[in-house]
């Protein structure tokens, strides 16, 4: 490959890795997309600056409303979204002299529009649609005289975002799912750097080392789900999908094993994921790796391989096969270098990964040339082509009433608007809405008060900061028209790529670009852009009071509710892995553990405002930490099991072994039991304790060889489940009964 290639590769690497499946760029470049064809449409048209500001949010708000994955959806959803936003300006200016009924009308709106999201992603994109229009309109000021005028500057608006959406940045289904496998390539690139760190890290550097391994592990994860979620839009047939989910979920599970017998290797006690994941965790005794210099520069050498075939696709670059074939050959106990017993388990995991990459390779880049493989290259896509046989041929009740999230929401915003009016109308008779705007935000993807309260806090800090570069930009921009515009392209830009990252970001950007949209409409002041602030603090306030009063869902009662929710996927997933390694018939085992990372990363979510560090409740935050790390360990080894088990009917060196339902009823028995005190802080239950798996089994009587059967690699990712569950027991408050 040349130089000038190489680079070109690695930067798209690089940029692929921060921004899987370029999903924030596009959102970025199609919302500026929009509004930019909608200013030049609406300025060879001769419209004034106020249909332009009102032209430029509409095509704003008709782009970033949709979030369906399918065209046909977006085009159905942005088709109804024209006449909603009609109706919503329409109303707006029918009622701008009628301060009560106006009043009245926006908050019943609010209402809707959070109460629609119960009809899922249309229903939330309409709802969004009517309520943003609205405000649009008291933004500047549509009356019924002026009304026609900016009808046409909606209309025009939501036809440059048709076109932004369809043709200027077009995304499809499959294209966001090939992105979204190259993020995981890259990171899984990343994370394969972070453990060559670890491999070379001194005394004073392995803390660091460890770091950026636990860091590299966390952001292979997310592309996952990501990958996850897509897979049924994204592929031709559910055989596919289930295919690319199997090979994506072993790549993530080699990756991070090979992570785990690296800091194995450096330690002279074993490791597992409480070391990578547990916040504070003790970092490993020892200076560097205890490995010969012949040994440690083959081993090097070999994870850089892994790298290589990791980033380069199948059929490109010279020597791809040999380096293959020496990695699988770890596989095997004959081709492992002279080294000590934890060592060679490293050269094992590199062999394992490779075997998932090859996996991974083939999954995504379709057959391969099979001409200089070696014997074991030759078994190891034996092995994967009877698992992808075997994958191709397998094929709620919720609440009601106020009970339900989305009635309750709706409820809460509607309270809490009304409380915004009435304290936005004492601020300011002309600028209220803006209380109102951060009230109803407050609410949008929050399911508690302690997550509202964040997200106040968030919005707030932004406004604070965004008004101070308002300022600066106001000044230096004056009243040049189309200076500002570009100006208000670069925050919005700015705005939707950094959305996903930080709420206070986002919130900066969207209220400096407001300062510069003042000096449009030459209402301008450093009064007004204070008011901002002062509007923007009350709307939080007034959403807060709002949830902490009205139909209440308490941090405590959602962290509550979702830990239950991981305790059971938990032990679905342990449950049918133990079972299928026991011998029992094959089950959807990729499906559960998929619904296990989703909880987890639901939980992981609500948990935020117990571990934020302006959290003043120090132990709670600690704890809340130390519970979700746990649960990741638990997850890691779940998954691990999971993997294994679906090896079973097709791996050779593999059989199913009786005795591992026993050793796992204490597990799933302890889970049950930590469950019910979640739920019930009255249960009277008690966690078991007991002798360790691997000696209610005696592997060793076996007579078969130490790596490649159940009984080893099972038998650890249990005895590391069993020790992770109990570890949760004193976090939780759930009594440990004594040994036996």
């Amino acid at each position: 490959m040349r130089p000038g290639a190489g680079a070109a590769a690695r930067l798209r690497d690089r940029v692929a890795a921060s921004d899987p499946g370029l999903l924030r760029l596009a959102a970025g470049l199609r919302t500026v997309g929009a509004i930019s064809l909608t200013l030049a449409v609406l300025s060879l048209l001769g419209a004034d600056v106020r249909h332009l500001v009102a032209g430029a949010v509409a095509a704003m708000v008709a782009t970033f409303a949709i979030r369906e994955q399918q065209r046909d959806k977006q085009a159905v959803t942005l088709a109804l979204g024209l006449p909603v936003a009609l109706a919503s300006v329409s109303s707006a200016a029918l009622l701008s002299g009628r301060e009560v009924a106006g009043g009245v009308v926006f908050v019943v709106l609010i209402f809707c529009a959070v109460y629609g999201r119960r009809f899922g992603d249309r229903g939330t994109a309409l709802g969004l649609i009517g309520f943003q229009t609205y405000f649009l309109a008291l933004f500047v000021e549509v009356t019924t005289a002026s009304l026609a005028g900016f009808c046409g500057a909606l209309a025009v608006a939501f036809a440059s975002s048709a076109v932004a959406r369809f043709a200027l940045v077009p995304q499809t289904p499959a294209g966001v799912l090939d992105r979204l496998r190259r993020a995981f390539r890259a990171r899984l690139a990343q994370l394969l750097d972070a453990q060559l760190e670890l491999l070379d890290a001194g005394p004073d550097e392995v803390e660091q080392a460890i770091a950026h391994a636990r860091e590299g592990t966390a952001r292979l994860h997310e592309p996952a789900l990501m990958i996850q979620g897509r897979l049924a839009d994204g592929t031709s047939d559910e055989a596919v999908a289930r295919l690319v989910q199997r090979r994506v979920a072993d790549a993530e599970i080699a990756a991070e094993r090979l992570g785990l017998l690296l800091l194995t290797a450096r330690s002279a006690e074993r490791a597992d994921t409480l070391t990578l994941h547990l916040p504070g965790a003790p970092v490993p005794e020892g200076s560097r790796l205890p490995v010969p210099d012949e040994a440690l520069d083959v081993l090097r050498r070999d994870l850089r391989a892994l790298q290589l075939l990791v980033r380069q696709p199948a059929g490109e670059g010279s020597g791809t096969a040999q380096v293959r074939n020496r990695l699988l050959g770890y596989r095997d106990e004959e081709n492992l270098p002279q080294a000590s017993s934890a060592v060679q388990d490293v050269f094992r995991g590199v062999g394992e990964a490779a075997r998932a990459v090859l996996g991974l390779r083939i999954a995504l880049d379709g057959p391969q040339d099979e001409s200089d493989d070696s014997p074991e290259t030759a078994r190891s896509r034996e092995e994967l082509d009877a698992e992808d046989a075997a994958i191709e041929a397998e094929q709620e009740e919720g609440d009601t009433g106020l009970k339900r999230p989305t009635t309750r929401a709706a409820v809460q915003v509607a309270v809490g608007s009304s409380l915004a009016i009435v304290g936005g109308e004492l601020l300011s008779s002309n600028r209220w809405y803006w209380a109102v705007l951060t009230c109803w935000i407050v609410f949008i993807n929050t399911s508690s008060t302690g997550e509202i309260l964040v997200k106040g806090y968030r919005r707030l800090l932004g406004t604070v900061l965004g008004v101070v570069a308002g300022i600066v930009l106001a000044g230096a921009v004056g009243h040049h028209t189309w200076t500002a515009f570009a100006v208000v392209l670069l925050c919005v830009f700015a705005m939707f790529y950094t959305a996903p990252l930080s709420y206070t970001l986002m919130s900066f950007f969207v209220t400096a670009a407001l300062g510069v949209l003042y000096t449009l409409l030459h209402t301008y002041s450093l009064s007004v852009l204070v008011l901002r602030i002062e509007e923007t603090a009350l709307g939080a306030a007034c959403g807060v009071v709002a949830a902490a009063l009205v139909l209440p869902v308490h941090t405590d009662r959602r962290t509550n509710e979702l830990l239950s929710t991981v305790l059971d996927r938990l032990a679905e997933v342990t449950e049918a892995a133990v079972d299928q390694l026991s011998g029992s018939p094959p089950a959807d085992l990729l499906d559960l553990a998929r619904d296990l990372d989703q909880s987890l990363a639901d939980l992981r979510a609500a948990t935020q405002p117990l571990t934020h560090p302006v959290t003043p409740l120090r132990t709670r935050r600690n704890t809340a930490r130390y519970v979700v790390a746990l649960l990741e360990t638990c997850a890691y080894h779940a998954r691990s099991l999971a993997a294994t088990a679906e090896l079973l009917p097709t791996h050779p060196s593999i059989a199913a072994d009786p005795r591992l339902r026993g050793a796992g009823e204490r597990i799933l028995r302890n889970i049950g039991t930590i469950a019910a005190h979640v739920t019930d802080e009255h249960a009277t239950a008690e966690v078991l304790t007991g002798p360790n798996i691997a000696s209610l089994l005696k592997p060793g009587g076996l007579g078969t060889p130490r790596y490649g059967r159940v009984t080893d690699r099972v038998l650890r990712h249990l005895q590391r489940l069993d020790e992770a569950v109990l570890g949760l027991a004193r976090p939780l408050g759930v009594p440990v009964a004594p040994p036996a």
